[in-house]
């Protein structure tokens, strides 16, 4: 156990074995993108990718790299570790291992945002802008009609699973009302994807990494007492209302800017949490190790994407959502038998 001082007189207790894993899981990251960034039609080996990331190579290998791959791969890891810290602070305040931006409607907030700007016409830069207000616009409205005491676990997810059920039929409409070619350029970015990123969208996703883990790390302490009960945690010295205000603002923040760069990608949110807690054994979020597993999963699934069907690429959130339902199945049929 390693407590480190925080600003306030406030401590922050990091497991060795959580911060273990959340090293492993940044190298695992680093790894898979150098791979990345030499995959391809020119393929580029993982030293020569070093000596160009460091300021050489050839004219050919830094233009390949640094203008054709790496705002990819920045928009991959930036999309994937915010999807992952967001997940966590989602499954730590509805203490519901199912809470996700997913099932609450912060996702198809994202969604209908950007279908707005599909009907009107607008820009991919548009579209993105608007899928992040969309986003925000669902968090706001999820927090209003749980109400000011409202924000507790349970009746957190029952109030997403309505506003969930009313956007996806908001978004239903609104394709029925785009011209054809807008609405076949919607379902592909409704699926999630990363092909055409560039830094425009990944640079608001980066700036967001920048400052809000700091404040979700200053607030773990409390999340961890809050998942034993609003009234204990009170009772500790917490206050509920404002952290829980505060975790999911920011969580929401993550989630509609990831939205907003590369579209719904489906349960990674709801996935990295999982296999961060099971491979921490610790309670809390483990929000650094969510981070750090959901940046590593994206980058492996777009290679997936990438490679894994001969002359076609696919949509990143198809295989997200292959894996990731198929992980859910196998999960609850495992709690299921554990339970037995």
């Amino acid at each position: 156990m390693i407590v480190l001082r925080l600003p306030g007189g406030l401590s922050l207790r990091l497991h060795t074995r959580a911060l273990v894993v959340g090293g492993a899981g940044t190298l695992l990251a680093a790894s898979l993108a150098v791979l990345a960034v030499g995959a391809g039609d020119y393929p580029i080996s993982p030293a020569e990718v070093l000596r160009v990331l460091a300021g050489g190579g050839t004219p050919a290998e830094r233009f390949v790299v640094t203008e054709l791959r790496l705002p990819r791969l920045a928009t991959a890891l930036a999309v994937g570790a915010a999807l992952g810290l967001a997940g966590a602070v989602f499954q730590s305040l509805t203490r519901n291992p199912l809470g996700s931006p997913d099932i609450l409607g912060v996702t198809q907030g994202a969604a209908t945002g950007a279908l707005v700007v599909v009907v009107l016409g607008g820009s991919s830069i548009a579209l993105g802008a608007a899928a992040a207000a969309g986003g925000l616009a669902s968090g706001a409205l999820l927090a209003a009609l749980a109400g000011p005491r409202g924000l507790t676990g349970h009746r957190l997810v029952l109030v997403g699973i309505g506003v969930t059920a009313i956007l996806t039929g908001v978004n239903g409409w609104l394709l029925t009302r785009a011209p054809l070619t807008d609405a076949a350029r919607a379902a592909l970015w409704l699926t999630g994807s990363l092909d055409g990123r560039g830094w425009a969208n990944a640079l608001p996703v980066l700036a967001a990494l920048a400052v809000l883990p700091a404040v979700l790390l200053a607030r773990a302490p409390a999340l961890r007492l809050i998942e034993l009960g609003d009234d204990t945690a009170a009772a500790l010295g917490v206050p509920v209302r404002r952290v829980r205000l505060a975790a999911l603002g920011a969580a929401v923040l993550l989630v509609s800017l990831a939205a907003g760069a590369a579209g719904p990608v489906s349960f990674l949110a709801l996935a990295a949490p999982h296999l961060a807690r099971r491979l921490t054994r610790a309670p809390g979020p483990n929000l650094l190790p969510a981070a750090a597993l959901g940046a590593a999963l994206l980058v492996a699934a777009d290679q997936v994407a990438q490679h894994a069907v001969g002359g076609h690429q696919l949509p990143v959130g198809v295989v997200t959502g292959v894996l990731g339902g198929g992980y859910l199945a196998w999960l609850l049929a495992s709690e299921r038998g554990s339970r037995r």
